[in-house]
């Protein structure tokens, strides 16, 4: 993937040092002509910035010089900077640079890059280019390609490849088979159709039926068949851990620690004393509590709460400090750097910090002493933010507690008093107090949130499937949820007022055209909303909507129209939060964002901040692969649970279960089944009883005699059509179309009509078209801890 690619962090320049050599003396004018030369040189292949640097000596000392130069020409549109940070000269007139997504029939459709103030259109393929098989080249999905347009047929834009510029992989995974004395791999979902040659018989001591990860040599094109080498032996397909390890190596994601980390992470438990309080706020005698998830084993955040001799509250937000043992330039630090985020895949956790540290010397663990940093806010009695400060302190958390617990202990607390001190009980019911004062005051602001129930999937002890339920969000989640953004809200508020550069958590407005679209929407189903830019309106009609049969209609739909958030250091705000400041500093064991939140409130607190904090460039670079990272993890997880549900259905074929529709095409609608969260597609030529017409600005089928509708959000009964687990399809039929019943007759299902080939993106399923992001890659709620098992909100 592109993110194996990863530009190498900015600020590590110091490393340049001693291996560069002479530093030339350079006037900015000078300075700028040499990088546009270099970039020239290099044609349209994107440069890293320290390749860059390196190319023109230099040093550490002129590194501010170098990033205030690419900062200008990035802006005044004399150089490029891609999504992965890196740079390159402008794109020739008349090509165009994008993404591609491949089909099952080998056709492809380039994704063009959005320019910055460009606004969406209303039709999202729109814009995009359709390419013929032989005019791909060898490009694949995903590969960052050049494309030259020509005249087309029916108005739809062509072209044809001229230069790839960036591979979005050379790792694959697939299941290794024999065929006339020659070793093949039928790589995993859609995206390549035939077997790439890997080698004589037996490489690497693979047999048929494994799952095998191979490096491809050769790209397959429509005229050249694939080549690739086999790099590791993962096992039989369908034993178990198997699903686990194909998407740990699909995705790139890191796994086992070298041993110099493990080296370094022993090295920090070795010194570390809990004692040496020397600096630090002593809160050791505080009363404070946690409240994690049951089966949590990484506790990076704790509360306590007072009120002061005004009736004013004080809130104390304790955060892991991470950073006194993850220290900027360490191995530690370029490790988790490199990782970006932990990685919660159903059946493991792949941390982000060796459990050394994330488990045990960071974690906020009951009864013993733990180094913190503590947001200290005071709030009126009505729930005002009137006062916030931070220091490095240190704590002993009084009592941990799941969200389970809390609650009850909150609405009878004579019943627990044996078992939970008065002390602790005060400190919950006045947390219940104020978080819901909080809470208030927020969607008073304009703050959103949708009804979007999270179904957790039940897991028996080989890993596989056995069911789902819902996760509850009660009071004792919104509580924690609340302080987190308090505090979150609370730096980045103390960072924008002192005018520090910093790693921003940011969420845009979303686009014009799709809030108009979705306004367009809800009032086809009965509730106008003409002021569809209001955040208040908004809010109003998801209340109104909350209960009835268009919940979910509506809650999908204004989903789809969010854009998704990401870590900037452009000051544009969070939507959703309705703040103008947000970072993310409550999970620094799990997320490196936090980690840089909490460094620059030790420069800040020692006011050299203005000297040594990273600038735009540096941050930008750093958010883009955070952002990277932290997508790639989030769609591993998808990808993992979707195998899972796959093989789980795989064993239902002809069975009948309740759905939501999730998306509306063209092609036919996917939709979710309520039981076990399993999306698949019922196909427009599976609908035998009328024939549909598709509506996008109403999101749903109608057919031309019968006025029957198939609308987003809408439910349905489907039956199980086919599965394939290896290309990550799911096929469901409408319960009672004459399609289901001879399904029902046969008792198994025959291979499902396929899709035109344009309609069925490769390797994906449940997405509503190539390239654009589906309903579960949207941050479904604002901002909050996120903690652990994702809630309900990213």
């Amino acid at each position: 993937m592109a993110a194996q690619n990863r530009c190498k962090l900015i600020r590590d320049s110091w490393h340049y040092r001693r291996r560069w050599g002479r530093e030339e003396s350079l006037s900015m004018s000078s300075l700028e002509r040499k990088i546009l030369d270099t970039l020239a040189r290099s044609g349209h292949k994107p440069v890293a910035p320290d390749a860059l640097a390196r190319d023109l000596n230099v040093s550490r000392k002129r590194m501010h010089e170098f990033l205030a130069v690419i900062e200008a020409l990035v802006a005044a549109g004399k150089i490029c900077q891609t999504g992965e940070g890196k740079l390159r000269g402008r794109v020739d007139p008349g090509l165009v640079e994008g993404i591609i997504k491949k089909t099952a029939s080998g056709t492809g459709f380039l994704i063009p890059h959005r320019q910055p103030g460009t606004p969406a259109p209303a039709d999202p393929r729109a814009n995009d280019v359709m390419i013929a098989p032989h005019e791909l080249r060898d490009a694949h999905t995903g590969d960052t390609v050049l494309v030259q347009l020509h005249s087309g047929q029916g108005g739809r834009r062509r072209g044809r490849v001229v230069e790839i510029l960036e591979r979005a992989t050379r790792t694959f995974v697939g299941t290794y088979l024999e065929r006339e004395g020659q070793g093949l791999v039928q790589v995993d979902g859609t995206g390549l159709t035939e077997p790439v040659f890997v080698g004589d018989p037996g490489a690497k001591g693979a047999r048929p039926g494994d799952k095998v990860v191979f490096e491809m040599v050769r790209f397959p094109s429509h005229a050249v068949g694939g080549e690739g080498v086999v790099t590791k032996v993962l096992g039989p397909r369908g034993q178990p851990g198997v699903d686990t390890l194909s998407i740990i190596h699909e995705f790139g994601l890191p796994d086992e620690f070298p041993e110099e980390i493990l080296d370094a992470a022993r090295g920090e438990a070795e010194s570390f004393r809990e004692d040496e309080l020397a600096g630090r706020l002593d809160l050791t005698g505080e009363t404070i509590v946690t409240i994690d998830p049951v089966d949590a084993r990484d506790f990076d955040d704790a509360i306590s709460l007072s009120r002061t001799d005004r009736g004013h509250w004080r809130l104390g937000v304790h955060i892991a400090d991470v950073a006194h043992f993850v220290r900027e330039g360490t191995p530690l630090d370029r490790e988790a750097y490199r990782r970006g985020t932990s990685v919660y895949l159903p059946d493991r956790v792949l941390p982000m910090l060796p459990e050394l540290i994330s488990n045990s010397l960071a974690s906020l663990q009951q009864g013993k002493v733990r180094f913190t940093k503590s947001a200290l806010m005071e709030f009126t009695p009505e729930g005002i933010p009137v006062h916030a400060e931070f220091a490095s302190s240190a704590i002993k958390v009084t009592k941990r507690f799941a969200y389970e617990e809390v609650m009850p202990i909150i609405n009878d607390p004579e019943r627990y008093k044996t078992r939970v001190s008065a002390k602790v009980r005060t400190l919950l019911a006045q947390m219940y107090e104020l978080a819901m004062l909080l809470r208030a005051r927020r969607f008073a602001q304009g703050a959103l949130e949708l009804t979007m129930p999270e179904v957790k999937i039940d897991f028996n002890d080989q890993g596989r499937v056995s069911g789902a339920h819902v996760v509850p969000h009660d009071p004792s989640h919104q509580i924690i949820e609340e302080f987190m953004l308090a505090a979150n809200m609370a730096v980045a508020t103390a960072f924008d007022d002192k005018g520090l550069p910093f790693l921003r958590r940011t969420h845009s407005d979303p686009e014009e055209t799709k809030l108009k679209a979705f306004g367009q929407f809800v009032t086809s189903l009965g509730y106008p909303l003409k002021r569809y830019q209001s955040r208040a309106e908004l809010q109003k009609l998801l209340d109104k909507v909350h209960g009835t049969p268009h919940t979910h209609a509506v809650n999908y739909a204004f989903l789809r129209s969010l854009k998704q958030a990401a870590y900037s250091p452009e000051p544009i705000g969070h939507y959703a939060l309705a703040a103008e400041n947000y970072c993310h500093f409550t999970s620094p064991i799990r997320r490196y964002p936090d980690l840089t939140v909490h460094r620059l409130l030790d420069k800040m607190a020692k006011r050299d901040g203005e000297r040594s904090t990273p600038g735009v460039v540096e941050l930008t670079v750093m958010g883009e692969h955070c952002s990277r990272t932290e997508r790639r993890a989030e769609q591993a997880e998808r990808e993992l649970v979707k195998v899972k549900l796959l093989t789980y259905m795989s064993s239902r074929i002809g069975d009948e279960f309740e759905a939501i529709i999730t998306g509306v095409q063209d092609w036919g609608f996917f939709c979710q089944a309520v039981e076990i969260p399993a999306e698949g597609l019922v196909h427009v030529s599976t609908l035998d009883d009328d024939y549909y017409t598709f509506d996008m600005a109403g999101h749903l089928l109608e057919g031309r005699r019968s006025g029957r509708q198939h609308r987003l959000g809408a439910r349905v009964r489907v039956v199980v059509a086919h599965v394939d687990v290896d290309r990550r399809q799911l096929d469901f039929r409408l319960a009672g179309s004459r399609s289901a019943r001879n399904l029902k007759d046969r008792g198994a299902a025959k291979p499902p009509v396929a899709p035109p080939a344009h309609h069925r993106p490769s390797g994906q399923i449940g997405k509503p078209h190539p390239g654009r992001t589906s309903h579960q890659q949207r941050p479904a709620q604002p901002e909050g801890r996120g903690k652990r098992r994702r809630r309900r909100h990213k």
